[in-house]
């Protein structure tokens, strides 16, 4: 049987591939080795028991997580996925890599990720290339338009009292934020870019203020400048996106893009039912051939 997975910080989805059968899907939280250690992931893993009863049966798994950057940090998820799947054989590449497999249509492209994080690459069908020197800079230094990268500024905004009164009035209330519980969250409790995607319901509840589409806009922006103009040919091929933020906001996205001369192609929130389509394509098809 194959599985395959695709993980975000956040959350990461599998599905179990059976030859002429249905696929099926469950979920658990997801992992990136910059921030999850073996036992956690293992652990996380362990949680659905749906997911272990199918364990000893798999014989091919395919997972691709965010933070798998090097192949110290692939070691790390391979290790946590070989302790319970104990007679698969085991590919782990960065969350990149997926996302370039699940928007593939047989053109080279740039695929964007905007989701918790963010990155890009460009497929031609061969090799997964990126253009900047690294796999991403993560929440501190990079993710331009992401979800941590808005939660950043709209926590700073409000520490400032430079937010419209509508979304101060809704963090203070609503959630009861003071400058002790950010400072807590950010600094000091782990997963901190996961805690700043998490205000982006707010900015999607409130997307028709002004102030909430200039400031989609602007990361919309530094993404293209970041992580698309980058590659000398981005105004000659398509720029796929995978992610909640390109799917809630694919109208900001194409607006900014369009302003920019760049080609937005598929837009897809998850990538793992195109991973589920690439590898039936070239695993099964291979094999069965």
């Amino acid at each position: 049987m194959l599985l395959i997975a695709d993980s975000g910080s956040t959350k990461c989805d599998w599905m179990l591939i059976k030859e002429n059968e249905e696929a099926q899907s469950y979920n658990t939280m997801g992992f990136n080795p910059y921030f999850h250690n073996e036992a956690v992931i293992s652990n996380a893993i362990r949680q659905n028991n749906e997911l272990c009863e199918i364990a000893p049966s798999v014989t091919i798994l395919f997972l691709y997580s965010a933070g798998c950057s090097s192949k110290e940090l692939k070691l790390v998820v391979e290790r946590a996925l070989r302790s319970v799947f104990v007679n698969a054989n085991i590919y782990v590449d960065h969350d990149l890599v997926g996302a370039a497999f699940a928007t593939w249509d047989e053109n080279p492209a740039i695929t964007g990720i905007l989701g918790t994080g963010s990155n890009s690459c460009y497929f031609d069908g061969d090799i997964v290339k990126q253009a900047n020197s690294g796999l991403g800079l993560g929440y501190i230094l990079g993710d331009e338009g992401s979800g941590s990268y808005y939660g950043k500024t709209l926590l700073r905004d409000y520490l400032h009292n430079k937010l419209p009164d509508e979304l101060y009035d809704l963090l203070r209330k609503e959630y009861k934020l003071n400058r002790d519980v950010i400072v807590e969250n950010v600094y000091m409790k782990p997963h901190a870019n996961v805690y700043l995607a998490s205000f982006m319901k707010i900015l999607s509840d409130n997307k028709k203020l002004e102030w909430v589409e200039n400031l989609v806009n602007k990361g919309m922006e530094d993404f293209f400048l970041s992580h698309v103009t980058c590659y000398k040919n981005y105004q000659r091929v398509p720029v796929h996106f995978i992610g909640s933020i390109a799917f809630h906001f694919e109208d900001n996205l194409r607006n900014v893009a369009d302003k920019m001369s760049i080609q937005v192609g598929t837009i897809i929130k998850k990538p793992i039912f195109g991973l589920v389509n690439y590898h039936m394509k070239n695993h099964f098809s291979k094999k069965t051939s």
